[in-house]
């Protein structure tokens, strides 16, 4: 048993309570992150190693959790591929999408380089961080990464040009998915280099296209990144947010955790995915929405399943949103810290 909550569940050690955290927990709902905002822009956060690693660190202060996620985006991984991002606006925004360009494996050049800040931002993180809370990194997934290089808009989030473009040259694009592998588990064995505790991959839009054309196209890349990462003996989570069904694509040769959206009941999901595997999430975050009686009425299910399944990480369904009240968000993490779980 280590001082780590976050590192013994995921290592399938019975604690006295699950561990808490949250995606997107560094930023958007913090106070302290929006008067960071008031003088800094968002990739200039990104950018500055020392910034990065303040803002991967504020929730630990100011909420608690028992795990830090590295502040970066998963877009890095097109700007280390050569396109040029922006963040101005309403989200990220590439100057040249890929549907824009006739030979778009061409076009994109490796400038691997571009990914140095990250790793500067982990040793400021790992130098300055409490030794109790692990510094989990992550990367984007193979199918949500292309979405946006596809696209080159995040507004429109049903991707118009890309998933036809699947069905019209599906050679190209598992080309493109290889560009976009080999480069991540480049990118993912450094933060493991620098020290990352854990792994995530965030396939954000896993439930785009049908499971077995994502299977086809798209899980040998999830399986390539994440084996790289086992390999050296870090924890993986895999993230495939709108999966449903296609979880049973998913075992325990895939990754160590699966992180499950708010659709499928835990229960299920442990029938799905086996005894081995360890899961996290499936708290529906517009629930810290609405008032504490329904966060109340909510957590029973969790606390029940809790009781009987150690080899569970509290978390969300998908990431923090920006309107969520930080009393709310305060309150569910305390919840998790003081309720009896029966362990």
């Amino acid at each position: 048993m280590t001082n780590s909550i976050f590192l013994d569940t995921i290592n399938g050690i019975k604690r006295e309570r699950p561990p808490v955290w949250f995606m997107r927990q560094a930023g958007r709902v913090l106070p302290s992150y929006m008067k960071l905002r008031e003088s800094h822009g968002f990739k200039h956060m990104m950018e500055e190693p020392k910034l990065a690693a303040e803002v991967t660190l504020l929730p630990i202060r100011d909420l608690g959790v028992d795990a830090a996620i590295l502040f970066s985006d998963i877009l890095v991984i097109p700007e280390a591929l050569g396109m040029q991002l922006s963040f101005e606006g309403k989200g990220p925004t590439f100057k040249t999408a890929l549907k824009d360009v006739e030979d778009p494996l061409n076009f994109l050049t490796d400038m691997p380089e571009r990914l140095e800040h990250i790793y500067k931002a982990i040793d400021v993180i790992l130098a300055t961080k409490p030794s109790e809370i692990p510094l989990i990194g992550f990367c984007g997934g193979p199918l949500t990464t292309l979405c946006y290089m596809f696209q080159g808009f995040s507004q429109n989030l049903n991707f118009p040009d890309f998933v036809p473009a699947i069905y019209r040259d599906k050679a190209t694009m598992k080309k493109l998915v290889t560009r976009i592998t080999e480069m991540s588990i480049h990118y993912a064995l450094k933060q493991v280099e620098h020290g990352v505790q854990a792994f995530q991959l965030f396939e954000t839009h896993a439930g785009l296209i049908p499971n077995e054309l994502y299977k086809e196209v798209f899980l040998p890349s999830v399986k390539a990144i994440l084996g790289a990462v086992r390999a050296k003996g870090v924890k993986t989570i895999y993230l495939p947010k709108g999966l449903g069904l296609g979880l049973n694509m998913v075992n325990y040769d895939l990754c160590d955790c699966i992180s499950v959206d708010w659709q499928t009941p835990l229960h299920e999901v442990r029938k799905i995915v086996g005894e081995d595997m360890i899961i996290q999430g499936n708290f529906d975050p517009r629930t810290l929405l609405a008032d504490k009686n329904a966060i109340d009425q909510e957590f029973e299910y969790y606390l029940n399943y809790g009781r009987k399944d150690h080899k569970w990480i509290f978390n969300l369904g998908h990431g923090l949103l920006p309107n969520i009240p930080v009393e709310n968000v305060k309150y569910l993490i305390e919840k998790v810290k003081t309720s009896d779980w029966g362990r």
